[in-house]
């Protein structure tokens, strides 16, 4: 009986998690927000379910972090983050020890506590949120590098802070000096890197000789592979969470059979841990206690937006010669979520006098930032012009013929894709590459000369596995240049062996680039432009 109620009681909270997605959408509110008010009516102001096992709460909100991030490193693209590491990094490095420094500042002379209360107080709200940040800016039509920077700071940023807020609240903060304290979070770092690229490269390899008997099979490989790198490189003494980021990054960039899949079954249980994560952390809140953190919270929460926040970008950032206008978007978008309260509870574990003070500061601290901070991020993005179109970008899905050598490729004609309009013929795919169906309307037909795309079209090609690369390449370079991609698109979009088959010769052209036979009025060519990391 306890386990039917147990189970009956999970599912409607999921159900409800659930809903609360689509009433977010509607009311313009952070569905985080639902999910730590869901957490609040069944605590003990509400239905009266007593939970204050802060050590599950750990073991479980840490496995539920991995999963966000996990799931977040799956699902970004390497070509967008790649120009945007350096920024990222000493955003989560830099940045975090400014953010800190100046937060505990505020907190010390502002609340009259003791310094190693100051100090926690800035750490834990050091980070930004893995979890809010995914959540909350892949709904925001933005930069693509923006976006970029924001969520690989959001995945690079925790395991400074968990490591710093661990040594301060322990023993080891009367005994660890700050170059211990520094060189501890660089091993962590480093190893949790490269402990990630070993794990997931050669997980790729084993999940492209693999034939597995069923579709469904590839999503758990990949999700545990990621899980194994999570646990090397906590065996090694390094970041689990820093581990895993990588390696879904790895993976997520990789060329995998039945990718797609994979994507949505990662979405997918993003999203329950997201909804699990934030009802648990609202299950152990005493909102009894909160009416007392308001001031504090309301003097560490300007401070760290409006003073410390700032500072830090505007001190990373200067480096890049990142826009003003597009500073002030990433100060603000510079999200509190889970993260923090989380990192609140070692504390509590800890025993400090001040634990419970500072975890009621922190929820109440987050609780205001998801509310205020997010809904005013479209607003400011539209003020701070770093809103972009979207619906241009090929989601291509393959799975694998092994007696034949080649991939079935399948995808969908985006919304204001430049494909639309484009006849099957002057796709131009590489030699060998086929275009074998198009879906449209519940129909299926084989297309012909006359056969002209229209968004929303799904198309299924039977690719060599040779030219799979190349063929992936032309698609994403009509859909974003259209049907001239070839000329129009750089090395980048298009690669040697997709030039070589739509025809171009190389060595012929001025400096012994490639170029083609065409008239030169219908030749088309990028002007080449410097890497800003504020343009996509």
């Amino acid at each position: 009986m306890d386990l039917d109620l147990g189970i009956l009681t999970a599912s409607l909270v999921l159900l409800t998690g659930v809903a609360a997605v689509r009433v977010s959408a509607r009311a313009g509110l952070p569905s985080l927000l639902l999910y730590l008010a869901i957490g609040l009516a069944l605590g003990e102001a509400g239905l009266g379910i007593q939970f204050e096992d802060v050590d599950l709460t750990m073991v479980l909100s840490t496995l539920a972090l991995a999963v966000i991030l996990a799931e977040g490193g799956f699902s970004t693209r390497w070509d967008v983050i790649r120009p945007v590491v350096g920024l990222s990094g000493l955003l989560a490095t830099l940045g975090v020890a400014l953010s800190v420094t100046v937060t505990a500042g505020i907190a010390y002379l502002a609340l009259d506590v003791e310094p190693r209360t100051a100090l926690l107080l800035g750490a834990v709200v050091g980070s930004t949120d893995a979890a809010a940040t995914f959540s909350i800016m892949r709904r925001l039509p933005v930069l693509p590098r923006i976006r970029a920077t924001l969520e690989a700071e959001s995945g690079f940023n925790d395991p400074p802070v968990i490591i710093l807020v661990t040594v301060v609240a322990s023993d080891a903060w009367h005994t660890a000096s700050g170059l211990q304290i520094a060189g501890l979070i660089g091993y962590q770092l480093v190893v949790g890197v490269l402990v990630g690229l070993a794990v997931a490269k050669l997980g790729q390899v084993l999940l492209a000789h693999s034939a597995l008997p069923a579709a469904g099979l590839y999503p758990l490989a990949t999700f545990a592979i990621m899980f194994l790198a999570f646990a090397v490189a906590g065996l090694a003494g390094a970041s689990g969470l820093m581990a895993i980021y990588v390696a879904g990054m790895w993976l997520g960039n990789a060329k995998l059979p039945h990718r797609q899949a994979t994507a949505g079954f990662a979405d997918g249980l993003g999203w329950l841990a997201q909804i699990g994560l934030f009802v648990l952390l609202g299950l152990l809140a005493s909102p009894g206690r909160l009416l007392d953190a308001v001031v504090p919270a309301a003097i560490v929460g300007i401070g760290l937006t409006f003073v410390a926040r700032p500072l830090s970008v505007m001190a990373c950032a200067v480096w890049w010669r990142v826009p003003w206008r597009h500073q002030v978007f990433i100060s603000w978008a510079g999200l509190r979520g889970a993260v923090p309260i989380v990192l609140a509870t070692i504390p509590i574990t800890e025993g400090l006098p001040s634990a419970t003070m500072i975890f009621d500061v922190v929820f109440l601290l987050v609780t205001a930032f998801v509310l205020i901070q997010a809904p005013l991020l479209p607003w400011l993005a539209r003020r701070t012009s770093v809103v972009v179109e979207r619906g241009r970008d090929v989601e291509v899905e393959s799975a694998p013929l092994e007696d034949l050598d080649a991939s079935l490729v399948q995808f969908v004609v985006p919304s204001r894709s430049r494909l639309a309009g484009v006849f099957a013929d002057d796709l131009r795919l590489p030699a060998r590459a086929v275009l074998a169906l198009v879906s449209r309307g519940g129909s299926i037909a084989v297309p012909d000369r006359h056969t002209s795309l229209r968004p929303g079209d799904h198309l299924l090609l039977v690719v060599p596995e040779d030219v799979r690369a190349a063929t992936e390449h032309r698609l994403q370079a009509i859909s974003e240049h259209g049907r001239l991609a070839v000329w129009y698109a750089g090395p980048a979009q298009v690669g040697p062996a997709s030039r070589r088959d739509a025809g171009l010769r190389p060595g012929t052209g001025p400096g012994g680039e490639w170029s083609d036979d065409r008239p030169a009025a219908r030749r088309v060519r990028a002007p080449a432009r410097a890497y800003d990391p504020a343009q996509p």
